[in-house]
């Protein structure tokens, strides 16, 4: 199952986001995307991290975040979104006109 995992202002100061800290977030999110629990990772135009997880469950889903220091330590939290496949298409595809082409 897809989740998108939404990074939430957790209201912690920038000060405690140390080079060490930060650079501890950047390997367990590579030992994780190599895991393959992390699909594809974003910042938004806030800097906000958007994170697309491959997990068994939302509980799996919700483990994979706490091992984040970011998230262990407080700094910052997820909101998380379960994902389902797109079903507007069959709107258009199972439509008998769907294709043609009027003048």
């Amino acid at each position: 199952m897809k989740y998108l995992a939404i990074e939430q202002d957790a209201g912690a100061d920038g000060q405690v986001f140390t080079p060490e800290l930060l650079r501890s977030e950047a390997f367990r999110v590579h030992e994780l995307y190599l895991e393959g629990s992390i699909r594809e990772i974003y910042f938004d135009e806030n800097h906000y991290a958007l994170l697309v997880l491959e997990c068994g469950s939302r509980e799996e889903a919700e483990t994979v975040l706490a091992s984040l220091p970011l998230v262990s330590n407080g700094l910052i939290r997820f909101a998380i979104r379960e994902l389902h496949p797109y079903t507007g298409l069959s709107r258009i595809i199972n439509d008998p006109g769907y294709g043609s082409v009027t003048c």
